[in-house]
């Protein structure tokens, strides 16, 4: 059965660093968004086991797409990790209230990305 992830953010440089990173692994189909509207709209028809999300994108930010996705029944059980280049208390907070899983800083590594995703996956 395949699995979907969805990588969502404004930098179409990140996203590609994130889809090359993750494309070999096996049972996992790749789908891309580049702001909040989009990724709510992708994921209510892909249904992602995993969303890689950013806070800070135009249209709508992530901690407010990461709220609709949780409200969604179709969204509801996705595990959403946030992503941001700002580190601080104020802004986990508010991803961790919005109903984030996970939260991770930007520079990542590839390998934390790979492991992350290996962890996630044997979770469920």
């Amino acid at each position: 059965m395949t699995r979907t992830i969805l990588i969502v953010d404004d930098d179409p440089m990140i996203r590609k660093l994130i889809a090359t990173t993750l494309e070999d692994i096996s049972g996992y189909r790749l789908q891309e968004a580049g702001d909040g509207l989009e990724a709510v709209e992708r994921a209510l028809t892909a249904r992602p086991e995993i969303v890689f999300l950013d806070v800070d994108m135009p249209r709508l930010n992530g901690i407010e797409t990461c709220r609709r996705l949780r409200s969604d029944p179709l969204t509801a059980s996705a595990t959403i990790v946030m992503l941001t280049g700002d580190s601080g208390d104020v802004v986990e907070r508010g991803a961790q209230e919005a109903g984030a899983d996970l939260f991770l800083t930007k520079p990542f590594s590839p390998l934390h990305l790979l492991r992350l995703v290996d962890r996630i996956g044997a979770a469920r």
